[in-house]
């Protein structure tokens, strides 16, 4: 007799997997990792993890995402040097602007079912 809940998958299990829905996710976390921290590491693991996995619009998702992570990084370590000369506060009110908008504008494109149309981008990515 085999237990009847066994070879079900659970509901989470899908957010795990390659595709839109685990692209919403990791734009989650990364908006949660402006309060949390961590959350963003575990975002761009996914991100690398499902990259090359999913097909379709959605490898445009995982390109953007990567690279909001890599390049909001680097606007942040720059505006943390920048401190010391005093512009670096308002630097860091900018990247996190940046971050955001980029986080909406790719959630809101996954939604509609589209590609991000320029997933290379140092700016939006629209």
């Amino acid at each position: 007799m085999s237990n009847p809940g066994q070879n079900t998958p659970r509901q989470t299990d899908r957010w795990l997997e390659p595709g839109a829905t685990n692209a919403l996710v990791i734009y989650i976390l990364y908006l949660a990792g402006l309060v949390i921290g961590i959350t963003g590491l575990v975002g761009i693991v996914l991100a690398y993890i499902n990259r090359g996995k999913a097909g379709g619009f959605v490898e445009s998702h995982y390109t953007f995402l990567i690279r909001t992570f890599w390049i909001g990084l680097l606007y942040a370590l720059i505006s943390v040097v920048l401190i010391f000369v005093m512009i670096g506060f308002l630097l860091m009110f900018v990247v996190a602007v940046w971050f955001i908008a980029r986080c909406i504008l790719g959630i809101q494109a996954l939604q509609r079912g589209e590609p991000i149309k320029n997933p290379e981008s140092w700016l939006l990515g629209q």
